[in-house]
């Protein structure tokens, strides 16, 4: 759409796309610390699961597991569901021969938080009032559709800070403890950052809005704002150009 052509204009590099750019350093960066073959494959668009199923399966004989990795930390519908989804239709379409495993959401790993608190860490030492995680944004229903329970997820109060088994399923849970685990491991007290979601489309959706807050800020006496995206693990439209 010719909308979204002029966002990207403004993020895309000599290389091409920062998503497929960034994958693909990623790719290389693991490549070099182990032995086994890493592939890349994009839920839309090239390289599809098909492509990266194919060359796995061609170039290693007696292949037998595939580890699957869905670079969202956080699961939501939207995206960690979806990629699953269409890998598994993908692998069963084809019936290949090997296992297929999923790595699950990784929001709480000590390595996730402790390589985002390295990468938040330089820019704590710049001049800041305040520190605002702005996380994509999804609908509340995709929320309260995903809780096993179905009588916990936006329906007690302080719901994500109660230990239930729907936190497994639990976007908002997930980004909450991410935020608070990563503040804790840098020392930065509560009252310092907060949360907002960014990229809503109608009516619903998980609040307070990025740009709403934005605007309000300004009246709290916050001149100077800190923020961070970790819902991608690799910068896209959405980090680069809507922020």
């Amino acid at each position: 759409a010719p909308k979204s052509a002029e966002a990207y204009k403004t993020i895309w590099t000599k290389e091409g796309s920062p998503l497929v750019v960034l994958t693909r350093q990623l790719q290389e960066a693991l490549q070099a610390q182990i032995d086994l073959p890493v592939e890349i494959a994009m839920r839309y668009g090239n390289p599809t699961p098909k492509a990266a199923f194919d060359k796995l399966q061609n170039e290693n004989p007696g292949l037998e597991e595939v580890l699957a990795i869905p670079l969202y930390p956080h699961y939501a519908m939207s995206s960690f569901e979806t990629a699953v989804e269409s890998a598994k239709e993908v692998y069963e379409a084809n019936k290949y021969p090997f296992k297929l495993t999923f790595l699950k959401p990784f929001y709480n790993d000590p390595g996730y938080i402790h390589a985002l608190a390295e990468n938040i860490r330089p820019y704590l030492e710049k001049p800041h009032d305040h520190i605002l995680f702005s996380y994509h944004g999804v609908p509340g229903r995709h929320v309260r559709k995903s809780d096993v329970t179905g009588v916990h997820c936006l329906k007690v109060e302080n719901c994500c800070e109660i230990d239930s088994p729907a936190h497994a399923h639990c976007y908002r849970h997930q980004v909450f403890t991410t935020t608070r685990l990563v503040m804790e491991l840098l020392k930065v007290p509560p009252e310092k950052y907060s949360i907002s979601f960014q990229s809503r489309l109608g009516k619903g959706w998980l609040e307070p809005f990025t740009d709403v807050r934005l605007e309000e800020m300004p009246k709290e006496g916050i001149r100077k704002l800190l923020i961070l995206c970790p819902a991608f693990v690799s910068d896209c439209l959405e980090t680069l150009e809507e922020i």
